[in-house]
């Protein structure tokens, strides 16, 4: 089964795709236009996804500490930007790679232009690593998760270059590169249960556990989302772009595309279900929009190593099956006592690890065939190959080994080298990020954590020109500053109780 069109072929003595001064580069994919406005499509629906994991984060954190997580998602964006087109696309997608990382044969993305892609003869290069760089991004801004409340952003943006570098693009070569060694193994990875998931799982663990507990250890506020609404809308986006991050991972405009949203959608619905239910039960009898959120969130990420291998009804057992599997984990960071409270390592890691697992149970080849370029051999245990459950726990094993021990590796060279502050002091942790790392920008009304001098009322001045964090922590203490909070509270409390009753 073959196209009926001929598929364009790389001629590595136009290693670019050809002098548009002298030949029209675009004849090449006469006819096949759809595949690669399919796929730029798809990249614009990734791209939502960036936002959307601020905004879920945003929400998460507690208010004090939410616009620093705003910040970063652009932040990361542009560091990664600037990483995939100097060395980063080269590094995992060079055609002579080798089996663990690629060379500089693409540095500065020379020759990325209109040839076929590496990954895709569909694909002019261009469009292929702009999808693929999107990947890189999301990828990063999801580590980053591990430092939040407390983790100064200008070392997370160094750490974010570092860790693209020696992190995401050796294992994106070892999945995905033709010559990469997990590809050739084979395993399964659809759209990045390995690259994407487990990796940023493991390596927010490690920055988790490098910068240490948030203060006050074991606060059980440290627990509470702070807006389930911006939670409620970060999934709304990151659900909406994951149409584009497992349905374009065919890379083409076929059946096996469509498959693959479809299965997207299907596996996040159960996904709410299964963790849903799990809540239920242990709630006897509640129910929780953060919860239903992370059920979402956990389905995607069960079904993006295998959408594009099975059918919707395996797709609808892999989302529940994480979401469920993902709730029990929820006191996993009491087990491993490292406070990664965005919960990266028990969404993203566990539920990566899950659903790598069961794509190598599941996994079809006649689902595979859809793309219709095949057929292809038998893939996972449902087709009689038993051996690729073995397969999916190596390339398992191997990521998380890699992720988690170089992140440590990194971090830890980063902590200790002279000027660089990974964290940020105590009083400004419990102050908060926001007051410290940004200009006059702010979220919600201030005036709750603005000093009360002598027992009377901030005046207009000091509200239009606050103490610094450092001032007010070093002339009141820690507990004066508590105090303080709840002097405010009872004000504001009895001030809107004064009101009610004149009116």
């Amino acid at each position: 089964m073959t196209d009926s069109l001929p598929q364009p072929e790389f001629n590595p003595a136009k290693p670019n795709g050809g002098n548009p001064d002298v030949e029209n580069v675009n004849l090449q994919y006469q006819g096949l236009e759809f595949h690669y406005i399919y796929l730029m499509l798809m990249s614009f629906l990734v791209w939502l996804i960036i936002p959307g994991i601020g905004i879920l984060y945003s929400g998460l954190a507690r208010r004090k500490s939410a616009l620093a997580l705003l910040f970063q998602s652009l932040a990361v964006m542009g560091v990664v930007c600037f990483q995939w087109m100097f060395w980063g696309y080269s590094l995992a997608y060079s055609r002579t790679a080798g089996p663990f990382i690629g060379n500089m044969d693409n540095f500065g993305l020379k020759n990325v232009m209109s040839a076929p892609s590496p990954g895709s003869a569909f694909l002019p290069e261009i469009v292929f690593c702009l999808y693929q760089m999107l990947f890189c991004a999301v990828t990063v801004q999801l580590v980053i998760g591990g430092s939040f409340e407390r983790g100064r952003i200008l070392p997370s943006m160094i750490f974010a270059f570092c860790w693209a570098t020696i992190v995401y693009c050796p294992i994106a070569c070892w999945t995905w590169n033709a010559n990469g060694w997990l590809f050739n193994l084979p395993s399964l990875d659809f759209a990045g249960g390995g690259p994407v998931h487990i990796a940023s799982g493991w390596s927010a663990l490690a920055y988790a556990l490098v910068l240490g507990k948030r203060l006050p250890k074991g606060d059980a506020i440290h627990g509470k989302a702070h807006n389930p609404t911006l939670v409620f809308i970060g999934t709304v986006f990151i659900w909406f772009g994951w149409f584009g991050f497992n349905g374009g991972s065919a890379l083409n405009g076929t059946m096996r595309s469509m498959l693959a949203a479809f299965n997207t959608n299907t596996a996040a619905s159960f996904g709410v279900l299964g963790w849903t239910l799990v809540d239920y039960v242990r709630t006897k009898g509640h129910f929780s929009v953060v919860g239903a959120c992370s059920g979402a969130i956990a389905g995607l990420v069960g079904i993006t190593p295998a959408a594009g291998f099975v059918s919707p009804w395996l797709a609808a057992l892999i989302g529940f099956l994480t979401g469920a599997i993902c709730a029990l984990c929820g006191s996993i960071d009491k087990l491993l006592r490292i406070d990664e409270g965005m919960d990266v390592f028990k969404l993203h890691g566990i539920g990566g690890m899950v659903g790598s697992f069961l794509t190598g149970l599941f996994a079809q080849s006649w689902l595979y065939d859809l793309d219709g370029m095949g057929p292809y051999d038998g893939l996972g245990a449902m087709d009689g190959v038993g051996v690729q459950v073995g397969r999916q726990l190596a390339e398992i094993v191997a990521i998380s080994a890699y992720s988690f021990g170089v992140s440590c590796v990194l971090l830890y060279g980063l902590k200790f080298l002279p000027g660089m502050h990974l964290r940020v002091s105590e009083e400004v942790e419990m102050v908060g990020l926001d007051r410290d790392q940004f200009l006059d920008e702010q979220i919600g009304d201030w005036s709750l954590v603005q000093m009360v001098q002598g027992g009377t009322s901030i005046t207009p001045a000091q509200q239009s020109n606050p103490p610094k964090p450092s001032t007010i922590m070093t002339q009141h203490g820690t507990r004066q500053y508590s105090s303080v909070l709840r002097t405010q509270r009872i004000t504001t409390e009895r001030s809107s109780s004064r009101i009610k009753q004149r009116s």
